[in-house]
């Protein structure tokens, strides 16, 4: 089954229909590309052993966690945050809400099953990269939360990266007004950014665990639109392209 055009943002009001330019993957690829050795670095430094970095990280947990026992409020509403509204879960749901609405409300079942599948991929993947790294979480006499698995990557920074990627894509892609536009945007970027402070802020992550995490979330959901732009581009033709072909026929008869 072919995936179906979408809506570009730049669809006129009179209703949904293929776009007139063809859609570029290379953005979403090459930002993918970038993160993804961004990130391949830092996990190359921290395995080396490199002690600047280890150092920052070290410097970067002391404080939050002397933070986190001073101020439990402070501490508290990070769990929340963390254990609620940028939690895991919350994060693959969102996910799932938006595959339900493009596969009833759009008729977009192939793009509402590559949505959740690149959420999967994303849990696969940091499992697997966890398992492989082995790194240990800080460690406190006076711990203020608890985590399991091991540390690199972020497991929350990693979702939220996914998710909020793919939600910031699908509003540009459907044509979503400006002002709603903006309003994911911030979201995107608040949420990406808020769930990496409260992991470091709970104790259970370093700092480079975060940003490995938020950075491959990305580059994952940046290769699979770039993926699905690939697969769209075999069945793309420009609005009026079959009229044109007739009408040269007729020309050439």
């Amino acid at each position: 089954m072919r995936p179906s055009p979408l809506p570009s943002s730049g669809s006129s009001s009179s209703g949904p229909g293929p776009s007139d330019c063809r859609p570029s993957r290379a953005p979403w690829l090459w930002s993918a590309l970038g993160l993804t050795a961004a990130s391949a670095t830092l996990v190359a430094l921290v395995a080396l052993g490199w002690q600047p970095l280890l150092d920052l990280d070290e410097d970067v947990a002391d404080w939050t966690h002397a933070r986190a026992l001073a101020h439990p409020a402070w501490t508290e509403t990070n769990r929340v945050l963390t254990d609620w509204v940028w939690d895991t879960v919350t994060m693959r749901l969102l996910v799932l809400a938006a595959a339900v609405w493009l596969w009833l409300r759009r008729g977009e079942k192939v793009l509402a099953v590559w949505c959740v599948a690149t959420s999967a991929a994303g849990t696969g993947v940091q499992q697997g990269l966890k398992a492989a790294l082995d790194r240990e979480r800080p460690q406190w006499e006076q711990p203020v939360d608890v985590a399991h698995y091991a540390a690199m990557p972020s497991g929350h920074a990693m979702t939220a990266a996914v998710t909020c990627t793919l939600m910031l894509w699908l509003a540009r892609e459907f044509a979503a007004p400006a002002n709603a536009r903006r309003a994911v945007a911030v979201l995107a970027a608040v949420s990406v950014l808020g769930v990496c402070v409260t992991r470091i802020a709970l104790g259970v992550h370093w700092l480079t665990d975060t940003l490995v995490g938020a950075m491959l979330g990305i580059a994952l959901a940046g290769a699979a639109i770039g993926a699905w732009y690939t697969l769209l581009q075999r069945s793309w033709k420009p609005h009026g392209h079959n009229d044109a072909a007739a009408a040269a026929g007729d020309a050439r008869g």
